[in-house]
């Protein structure tokens, strides 16, 4: 298990013309007792993983804490994987769960006002609606949504990233959260609303 210490992301240096083990092989002779095994697991879905934790952890410290966690629940519940979904559906499963945790250990909920914006978060405010989309610009967007949404409670806002960031549906966020799905439609309006405020409050000219 040694890919596991230090972890970082792994480059995957295979030639495109090697073909890339199958899942439930790997799987199978991970069980079997060839740890090895799971590491091409590792390589082939750490990048969504690692793009996933992103959402949840400022630092990337806290990323690959996340990542780490991520995967060594799944090696070490791997006899729990029947294989009646694709394994990147489990491990997916795995990990919003443990990014869920991570909000709920960290949580960081506060407000933002006007004065906690950046020049480029302002300068994006000052160009809403005008045809300026540079790279900049949506850089500083993205960084404010992070801001709003950690404004939300963990559960909002992990619902809030699995609908709008992770583009999941209400059902798959009902099977993931264990809410019903009338619960998860009704949080996620009042997050959207929370987040709407919090607009408003920045730049009331602008959200009316």
């Amino acid at each position: 298990m040694g890919f596991f210490v230090g972890f970082k992301e792994l480059s995957d240096n295979k030639s495109k013309f090697v073909p890339e083990p199958n899942d439930k092989d790997l799987i199978a002779e991970v069980l079997e007792g060839s740890a090895e095994s799971f590491e091409p697991l590792v390589v082939k879905y750490q990048s969504r993983i690692f793009a996933l934790a992103r959402r949840y952890a400022r630092r990337e410290d806290e990323v690959e804490d996340i990542v780490q966690t991520v995967f060594l629940k799944a090696y070490s519940k791997l006899s729990s994987y029947r294989g009646d979904a694709p394994f990147e559906h489990w491990l997916m499963r795995t990990a919003t769960y443990t990014c869920y945790d991570f909000l709920r250990k960290h949580q960081r909920n506060r407000e933002w006002n006007a004065s906690d914006l950046s020049e480029e978060e302002n300068d994006w405010f000052e160009n809403i609606g005008e045809e300026s989309t540079a790279e900049t610009n949506r850089e500083a967007a993205s960084t404010l949504v992070n801001k709003l949404l950690e404004g939300l409670k963990p559960e909002d806002r992990h619902i809030i990233t699995l609908l709008e960031l992770e583009h999941q549906t209400v059902k798959e966020i009902a099977e993931l959260t264990g809410l019903s799905e009338s619960n998860v439609k009704v949080k996620a309006h009042r997050a959207r609303e929370k987040m709407r405020s919090a607009l408003a409050r920045i730049a009331p000219e602008k959200y009316v």
